[in-house]
């Protein structure tokens, strides 16, 4: 395959990951709703964003920071809006 081609492919997912995380956080942002939201999905993506930023041992490569971290951290953070809501809609 060439470089080029292996060059777009990390570049795909670095990109398509965290704007498809961000969009669900702003969604809930805008609406100020977490109806629907899967606070156990979001953890799992997170867990798994995580590990294959671990198994690709690719630490500074934007592509896995992008990718893989900053969309793990992103996922984290829906978790904990859903669970602060969720917390605050039992009181």
């Amino acid at each position: 395959m060439p470089d080029w081609a292996v060059e777009l492919a990390g570049w795909v997912p670095a990109i398509v990951i965290p704007v498809a995380t961000f969009l669900q956080l702003l969604q809930i942002v805008r609406s100020r709703s977490v109806d629907g939201v899967s606070w156990v999905s979001w953890a799992l993506f997170g867990i798994a964003n995580v590990g294959v930023y671990v198994f690709t041992e690719k630490w500074l490569a934007p592509q896995s920071l992008l990718g893989f971290l900053l969309s793990a951290i992103l996922d984290f953070v829906i978790v904990g809006i859903v669970l602060r809501e969720r917390s605050r809609a039992g009181r």
